[in-house]
């Protein structure tokens, strides 16, 4: 059996860093999405605020696609099923074009080139022009030439000074002819807020979709829209294992539960959507309530879960949010399985010390104490064996993840939960904790190894 191709579809990158890729994919989703389009995004990597962002701008759930967390087969039906409907996808990449994990991990390092190589997918490059001419056309040059796997369509030239600056730059792409879809002057009022983990949520800035309009016109005045549109693929057609032969509802992660109770609002946000989606395929029911506004799980659900977010900016609220914390204490009392990562094991735990120095009293129903006094970047990916059985599976199961915040462990009590690696294989700190029917990660679960 094989997976479906889907609709033609291309991936935005960079050679590096903050060159412009989220907002130029921003700009071209909302473009295209007003030609009248449906348009799937996707996004490269572990991060979890871009493609909330995505979904404004294009008016769909966007999915992560992680050459280094997922398998070959879960990426191939994500890219399939999930744009069944849409008349392309576009996937912003992660980083520069070649960067990624030390190691490989479950079907490639996790950089943007792997997922352009397993799919198929043409890369749009966005180049940073500032301070350069004619150097940005070899930067080009050697991303073509460094993989023979992947195809460079064309380029975005960002942040170009002027006219006569573009006029420098445009003819040595002409020499080795690589298409120029288009120049983006410099113009500071396009960038968007940022935070200590990325960019502010979507849902925090108030006049999103103005300035995702404003994104679109800038993309729609300065780039050929429908060049780009043009130089879109349909994947490669992969053959399926015999573990994904039904649908990604059979995949490595089952469900916590048949139906789960999901805390869900600005404390609570960082949730993966193709976690979801298939739960829900799988049969299980979503049940979502809002710790902020003071909401306990629903009493039926027989498994609660809390997503990470910024627990930290609100923990005052959730120290006084007693019905909520009711609520979590009734459910573990009759030992409902309990699992929260990042900021959701941290409100599981005893106490949360904010960046001022004060505490806050948690659910404590985890021994854990952390601290947000000192900042200490965690960040990698996971590699993690389960010590216990748990909402992420069985005992002795491999599941593969994220870390990413500034927290510090103060103390832990309980059981371990995982045994914890790093990208190269190396074990870190965070092994988690287990307290009777609740368990907790600093590590935010993607996949699970192939069997």
């Amino acid at each position: 059996m094989i997976h479906p191709a889907g609709p033609p579809g291309l991936i935005v990158a960079a050679p590096r860093s903050g060159a412009g890729k989220t907002t130029v994919t921003l700009g071209l989703l909302r473009a295209l999405r007003r030609r009248g389009l449906a348009v799937q995004p996707f996004k490269c990597g572990p991060d979890y605020i871009d493609p909330a962002f995505h979904e404004v701008a294009a008016g769909q759930p966007s999915y992560n696609l992680d050459s280094w967390a997922m398998g070959a087969g879960l990426i191939a039906t994500l890219a399939a099923t999930a744009s069944m409907d849409a008349e392309i996808s576009v996937a912003e990449g992660v980083m520069g074009l070649f960067d990624g994990a030390a190691a490989r991990g479950q079907s490639g390092s996790g950089t943007t080139a792997d997922l352009a190589s397993l799919l198929g997918w043409p890369v749009v490059l966005v180049l940073d022009v500032t301070g350069q001419t004619e150097t940005a056309a070899a930067v080009a040059l050697g991303c073509a030439r460094y993989r023979d796997d992947i195809d460079i369509a064309g380029v975005i030239l960002n942040r170009v000074a002027s006219a006569r600056h573009l006029a420098l730059i445009a003819p040595a792409f002409e020499r080795i002819k690589l298409p120029v879809f288009g120049a983006v002057l410099r113009d500071e009022r396009i960038a968007l807020p940022e935070r200590h983990l990325g960019l502010v949520q979507a849902r925090e800035i108030a006049a999103i979709d103005q300035h995702l309009d404003r994104l679109a016109d800038v993309v729609d005045a300065a780039v050929d829209v429908d060049a780009i549109r043009r130089s879109a693929r349909s994947a490669k057609v992969l053959p399926a294992t015999s573990d994904e032969r039904s649908n990604e509802s059979k995949h490595h992660l089952r469900p916590p539960g048949q139906r789960i109770a999901l805390a869900q609002d600005r404390a609570f946000s960082f949730m993966y959507p193709h976690l979801l989606r298939q739960w829900r395929r799988a049969g299980a029911e979503i049940i979502p309530f809002s710790p902020l506004a003071d909401e306990a799980p629903d009493d039926t659900a027989d498994a609660v879960w809390l997503p990470g977010g910024y627990p930290e900016l609100h923990a005052g609220t959730l120290a006084s949010a007693h019905g909520f914390r009711a609520g979590l204490r009734t459910l573990a009392e009759r030992s409902i399985p309990i699992h929260g990562e990042c900021g959701g094991y941290m409100v599981l735990g005893r106490g949360l010390e904010d960046a001022d120095g004060r505490r806050h009293e948690m659910i404590g129903l985890l021994g854990l104490e952390t601290s947000f006094l000192e900042r200490k970047l965690h960040l990698g990916y996971r590699r993690a064996r389960l010590q216990r059985d748990c909402s992420l599976g069985a005992e002795g199961t491999e599941v593969f993840g994220h870390e990413f915040h500034y927290a510090s462990t103060v103390s832990v009590n309980g059981d371990s939960l995982v045994d914890c690696r790093d990208a190269s294989g190396t074990k870190v700190p965070e092994q988690g904790a287990r307290q009777g029917s609740t368990t907790g990660t600093f590590f935010h679960v993607i996949d699970g190894a192939a069997a």
